[in-house]
């Protein structure tokens, strides 16, 4: 199945539905706060199985006690695909079990 780019009115309907997640620029952003820096890095290692599982993947990183993604997809030139959005929602999912907020 081709991965198309999605309109600014698409990716503004997605957004609606994935609180504290943004556009800057050509990306998907979002910034998590957690309780600790152990909870932090389990939570990367989660994405990181569901980026391998969507075969997708952001950049990630690290901080002491938070979580920076920022994706886009590069097979299109770096625009925003349903591809994105399905890993923002499922990031979204997950943030709740690691207390990130």
């Amino acid at each position: 199945m081709p991965v198309e780019p999605l309109s600014q009115k698409e990716i503004e309907a997605h957004l609606s539905e994935l609180p504290g997640w943004s556009l800057a620029g050509d990306r998907l952003t979002r910034s998590y706060r957690l309780g600790s820096h152990i909870a932090a890095a389990a939570m990367v290692v989660h994405i990181a199985q569901v980026q391998d599982e969507l075969d997708h993947h952001s950049d990630l990183t690290l901080g002491y006690r938070s979580v920076e993604l920022s994706v886009n997809t590069h097979s299109v030139g770096g625009a925003v695909t349903g591809l994105d959005v399905e890993l923002a929602r499922r990031v979204a999912a997950l943030a709740p079990a690691h207390g990130a907020d």
